[in-house]
């Protein structure tokens, strides 16, 4: 008996056919073997032993791509374009999510930010959406729902199970294989709302050439990728920081010095998320915060090409984030 293979079986054999015959699958290949993940054409033993090949081989830019075009095929057409894509995927360990007001500030000065992300995957983890909620801003519900609210409020948090439920089920794979897969790396990249710019982050460095090679590979105008405090799209502001970026469609680096002159970071244990509303209202003070406020806040300035130079882009979020509207959070006390 000599049974025909399962159609998705080609691509767990180019994956694994040892050190000398296994290649990494091209975009088309890595676009069609994901198209049938999310279409449920592949079975649970096959998924598995396909995240887990190319978790040991390690992703590559063009595999993410045909991934995350399979994805995109996936999803509507976006009514409202956002002006900033920002993935938030890994939620923090120490220091509350400082990002967000970055990314409030943005939206308070006029452009369009879309955050998007999953909590709950890693253990002793504070993740985006619970600050959000504590910020008295709402989660969209749906696809519809996050247009909705990004063209009222320039700001919107879709969680990833409310526009590719199936991916949300492959990254909640973690707890079962034990390892982070591909699935991780490919969510960052979606961009569900067509954004003209996105702003990565990793923990690793190794994955943020993988994170340029993608968005090169799929013609993204405008990104940056940096190694973010805890994974986060949050720049440390005692450390330089070195961002590999895609500008006008070409390949790129940036490096930004850092911005406290002490390169020791207060350890800082303390998730109190009313210390979210409370620096943005003015009502105390924070040194490491508002400097990680400022430096991720010109990152993104940076990236949507509003400044080039890093002091100049620093000067200018300096200047936002002082003239916020202080009173945008007024009721998330």
């Amino acid at each position: 008996m000599n049974p025909e293979p399962h159609p998705f079986a080609r691509f767990i054999a180019v994956l694994g056919r040892g050190k000398s015959l296994t290649r990494a699958l091209t975009l088309a290949e890595a676009e069609e073997a994901m198209a049938m993940i999310l279409a449920g054409q592949a079975r649970p033993e096959q998924i598995g032993a396909f995240l887990m090949l190319l978790r040991v081989k390690e992703e590559t830019g063009e595999e993410i791509a045909g991934f995350v075009r399979a994805v995109r095929a996936t999803l509507p057409e976006p009514a409202v374009r956002a002006d900033l894509d920002w993935p938030s995927y890994a939620g923090k360990r120490r220091r509350p999510p400082w990002f967000l007001l970055a990314a409030l500030t943005l939206a308070d000065a006029g452009w369009r930010v879309a955050m998007h992300g999953l909590e709950g995957h890693t253990v002793g983890r504070l993740y985006a959406r619970e600050a959000i909620v504590r910020l008295g801003l709402p989660i969209a519900a749906r696809f519809d729902d996050a247009a909705r609210l990004l063209e009222a409020r320039n700001f919107v948090y879709l969680p990833l199970e409310a526009f590719s439920p199936r991916l949300a089920e492959l990254f909640a794979l973690r707890a079962i294989l034990g390892l982070r897969s591909p699935v991780h790396t490919l969510a960052r990249q979606v961009n569900p709302f067509a954004a003209r710019a996105s702003i990565q982050s990793v923990f690793h460095p190794g994955y943020l050439k993988i994170h340029r090679d993608a968005a090169l590979a799929l013609g993204e105008p405008r990104m940056a990728v940096f190694r973010g405090e805890s994974g986060e799209a949050e720049r440390r502001p005692n450390k330089p920081c070195e961002t590999l970026t895609v500008e006008d469609g070409a390949a790129g680096e940036m490096r930004w010095p850092a911005l406290l002159e002490d390169p020791r970071a207060t350890p800082d244990d303390n998730l109190d998320l009313s210390r979210l509303p409370a620096l943005w209202r003015g009502e105390t003070h924070d040194e490491y915060a508002t400097a990680a406020i400022v430096g991720t806040l010109a990152i993104a300035l940076a990236t949507l090409g509003v400044e080039r130079d890093p002091a100049a882009a620093e000067a200018r979020a300096a200047a936002l984030w002082r003239t916020r509207d202080r009173a945008r959070l007024a009721a998330a006390a």
